[in-house]
């Protein structure tokens, strides 16, 4: 584990994130991890912890977290926000994190819209895979293979 140098890390990056509309109540989260143990995320990713998203940004890590390809990863599923007893509200404080990540450069800006796409996506799959295991049609098999095969060839 690296050490964290903090008067080498931006102090103001906590209140900068705590300014912006759906972020307000971000500096509340105490990590109990309520966020991290109901994402679906984290259950089938371990790089990828909600909690220490929060903290890296409390503790000014600005490079680190505007930075990563993890603040993507979030489905923006809600349910952290349901859960968390302090009313974090983490979906919207990732949504924060993604705009700033491309106000700042660290990422490309159609990457927001590139990400709302493939929620969609992924949203329409999960459907249609449901629908063919409780009600299995070949037509829909196919469907949704073809839907595979051309997102993947992008």
């Amino acid at each position: 584990m690296d050490t964290i140098v903090l008067n080498q890390q931006d102090s103001k990056f906590k209140e900068e994130i705590a300014s912006r509309p759906g972020a307000e109540n971000f500096k509340l989260c105490f990590t109990c991890g309520t966020c991290t143990a109901s994402c679906p995320v984290a259950e089938v990713n371990d790089e990828y912890d909600p909690r220490k998203i929060i903290r890296m940004s409390v503790f000014g890590m600005r490079e680190a977290v505007l930075g990563s390809d993890v603040i993507w990863m979030c489905q923006r599923c809600y349910v952290c926000y349901a859960r968390c007893p302090q009313n974090v509200k983490f979906a919207d404080v990732m949504g924060v994190l993604r705009q700033m990540s491309v106000e700042e450069g660290y990422s490309p800006k159609e990457r927001i819209e590139e990400i709302d796409k493939l929620d969609r996506f992924c949203q329409e799959l999960r459907c249609d895979l449901v629908q063919n295991l409780t009600n299995p049609d070949d037509k829909l098999s196919s469907s949704i293979k073809a839907k595979l095969e051309k997102h993947l060839e992008r």
